[in-house]
């Protein structure tokens, strides 16, 4: 049965033939404003910036896409490689006809927002960065090392052999539970509107994936080094709920030699889901930092 899209007032969407992927992208505001992506994490959509797009599309050409395995973009059986997924973002840009962006990324939308930044700096204006650590940050090396590390403990179960089921069978309220300080943040229908998405088994291993690919083959080299030999040239703001259950906030401050211009700004009170949980905050970082 096919999944009903979520409305947001003055929103169209397309798909997109972007490389050899079609995607799914909510579009939004004048079609001459400068335009402004939006990078979208796990568990959600597009349909995360639901209280972000009527804010921002009266000054922006706001561009949403639901990434490789995600909402109603396609689900192949591979490709979840971060890189190849910056790719895809790339690919998008290119057949919209678009040069320049400002960004805004949460989560793995965030991960990617700083691949994309750090591999095509000329195509991104401006970045604002929501919840997720910059894959060049150093781990820690103190005592907070092994409490960074059990935050993984959900990726670890995503990955597993029973990583798609637990997420066909509504695991993703776990997840909810665990990560959200104002449970409220994300009402019935938009967790319906998340959730039903893995309910579709391909979905489900896309996800599956998303995170096996990144314990098996991205963490170590990451933490090895492999994202610090080149800087970071964008000017980027990192906002980020500093009750993050997910992300340690304890590494941020390692990324700062990696940056030419970063700014830190840490939210008291707020979890992973900033998005969710502070709107008005994102919106208005938005107006101030990307313009």
């Amino acid at each position: 049965m096919a999944r009903t899209m979520p409305h947001v007032d003055g929103v169209d969407h397309q798909y997109i033939t972007a490389g050899a992927l079609r995607m799914h992208v909510a579009l939004a505001g004048p079609r001459d404003a400068p335009p402004l992506l939006l990078l979208h994490g796990w568990p959600q959509h597009w349909y995360l910036w639901r209280n972000v797009i009527p804010a921002v599309a009266a000054d922006h050409r706001v561009i949403a896409p639901d990434l490789r395995g995600f909402g109603w973009t396609d689900a192949p059986p591979g490709g979840y490689r971060k890189e190849r997924m910056a790719s895809d973002v790339l690919a998008l840009l290119d057949t919209l006809g678009i040069d320049r962006v400002k960004l805004v990324g949460h989560d793995w939308g965030g991960w990617i927002g700083f691949l994309l930044a750090l591999r095509a700096p000329e195509r991104f204006e401006r970045y604002l960065a929501l919840n997720i650590a910059p894959p060049f940050v150093p781990p820690r090396s103190d005592s907070g090392a092994l409490l960074a590390a059990a935050r993984l403990w959900y990726q670890v179960v995503l990955a597993g052999p029973l990583g798609a089921r637990f997420m066909r069978h509504g695991g993703t309220e776990i997840v909810w539970r665990a990560a959200l300080r104002d449970p409220d943040a994300i009402d019935a229908a938009a967790r319906a509107a998340f959730t039903d998405a893995f309910r579709e088994p391909v979905r489900a291993r896309a996800s599956q994936l998303v995170y096996r690919e990144f314990l098996l083959r991205e963490l170590l080299p990451a933490m090895a080094g492999r994202y610090r030999s080149t800087r970071l040239t964008v000017p980027t703001y990192l906002l980020f709920g500093e009750e993050d259950d997910a992300v340690d906030p304890g590494v941020l401050e390692g990324a700062r030699p990696f940056c030419d211009d970063l700014t830190i700004e840490l939210v008291p009170g707020v979890g992973h889901f900033i998005v969710d949980e502070r709107p008005d905050l994102v919106v208005a970082r938005i107006k101030s930092f990307l313009g």
